[in-house]
């Protein structure tokens, strides 16, 4: 095979298969997990305080994206994260029927979201290296779409067959050890794809600093440029408690959906919480963030600014009624998660333009990543104490008390600033 032939391949044979591996392990850290030990008997205190930690590696990534730059090829990151993600899903599956399976899988789940942090930067990297800006823009699109059905295929159809599982073989560590399993040798398929089929572009090489400029000290001002900006407190404050709500309802709303109605939950079976709430709700959520983003697109960020805010706390009202009816009607419960799921996707769209206007200047992706970072600490944090909240007041008062969370959203919406012409002619990655 010549250089021109590895140098370019078509995209189509990576970009999808790709960002589809990057959304797979976020979307276990996060969500899946919290399923799982709900369905292994750990507490909700434990399960938030403990799977919101895993938010960390996303809170930090700035602070060694550098490291991934400056440190070999975008492509050998890459493949061999993948290989790591690989084991530390094999990790999970061998510790659950163990009787220390939490501390175990915790730590096995710490290695996946640090690789799985590290493999995104990689990644978002090697997409700008791989393709010509023709391309970049072409398949913005497409990564994004094929982000989103990882997330289908982790949060429903993975979940759907650890409940097929759970009824087959009678043991739910078994049925999750085996679905991990599985999930480990994807991860080793995806390793010896990529390691044949991604490009080698030539410009794909450690970063070169002019040696006379210290790292450290550009780095360093990366930060003291961000920090410095105008209105950093209401830029800072926005960002922390835009979700301030949604960050505690999604660490609880999965165990309220399975828990037993004696305990104050709806009694869903853990498929039913794989169809309903990762393949309904996910799909709602994806359909509310593309019609999001072509609203703003004609009219711009500040004019869809409030109705998003809107959008993406008044229907957490669904799980207040869901928790004082617990009907547990199949098709109710799913139109109302839709409804909220097509909310959050619909009023995230404001967010996520918001964090790439305030990163416009001279360090556009730097910001960009510390703006996504205080983002994942804005969801961590709140995470952290739902759990704790959730069993000292009940489920009725805690789905209460998230609907009053809501309001620093509105208020800093309102006085926030925005260009009114940002957004109109943007088209955000």
């Amino acid at each position: 095979m010549s250089n021109k032939k590895t140098e370019y391949r078509n995209p189509w044979f990576w970009v999808p298969s790709l960002y589809y591996a990057e959304g797979i392990p976020y979307v276990i850290v996060m969500t899946v997990s919290v399923i799982m030990y709900k369905r292994l008997d750990i507490s909700n205190t434990d399960i938030a305080l403990y799977t919101s930690w895993l938010y960390l590696p996303w809170v930090i990534k700035p602070l060694w994206s550098p490291f991934v730059d400056i440190v070999g090829k975008k492509r050998n990151w890459i493949i061999w994260m993948q290989l790591l993600l690989g084991g530390g899903l094999a990790g999970v599956a061998l510790t659950l029927p163990l009787s220390e399976f939490f501390q175990y899988s915790l730590a096995f789940l710490w290695l996946l979201a640090f690789s799985s942090a590290t493999h995104d930067i990689a990644a978002d990297g090697f997409y700008m290296l791989g393709l010509t800006e023709r391309d970049q823009a072409f398949f913005v699109g497409i990564r994004s779409t094929f982000y989103r059905l990882a997330m289908i295929t982790g949060q429903g159809l993975l979940v759907i067959l650890a409940g097929f599982l759970e009824t087959s073989t009678s043991s739910i560590p078994l049925a999750w050890s085996i679905t991990f399993f599985i999930l480990a040798g994807l991860f080793l398929a995806f390793f010896v794809y990529h390691k044949f089929i991604l490009p080698y572009p030539k410009i794909d090489m450690p970063a070169r600093r002019d040696k006379s400029e210290p790292i450290l000290a550009e780095f360093v001002k990366t930060f003291v440029v961000f920090f410095k900006r105008k209105e950093i407190g209401l830029i800072l404050a926005f960002i922390l408690l835009y979700r301030l709500a949604e960050a505690q309802l999604v660490k609880i709303a999965s165990p309220f959906l399975l828990d037993s109605k004696e305990a104050g939950g709806i009694g869903l079976t853990t498929s039913e919480i794989g169809l309903v709430y990762g393949t309904i709700g996910v799909s709602c959520l994806t359909l509310g963030g593309i019609i999001g983003g072509i609203v703003i697109a004609k009219k711009g960020l500040k004019y869809w600014l409030w109705p998003m805010v809107l959008a993406i706390n008044v229907p957490d009202v669904v799980y207040v009624i869901l928790a004082y009816t617990q009907i547990s009607n199949l098709f109710f419960v799913s139109f109302l998660v839709a409804l909220e799921q097509f909310g959050y996707g619909f009023g995230f769209t404001a967010f996520m333009l918001y964090l790439i206007y305030i990163s416009e200047g001279q360090y556009k992706t730097s910001h960009y990543a510390i703006a996504t970072g205080f983002m994942a600490l804005g969801m961590m944090l709140p995470g952290m104490w739902s759990g704790w909240l959730q069993e000292l007041i009940g489920y009725k008062l805690f789905f209460i008390w998230v609907c009053i969370a809501t309001i620093p959203g509105f208020i800093l919406a309102k006085i926030v600033k925005v260009d009114p012409e940002f957004g109109v002619k943007s088209i955000p990655k």
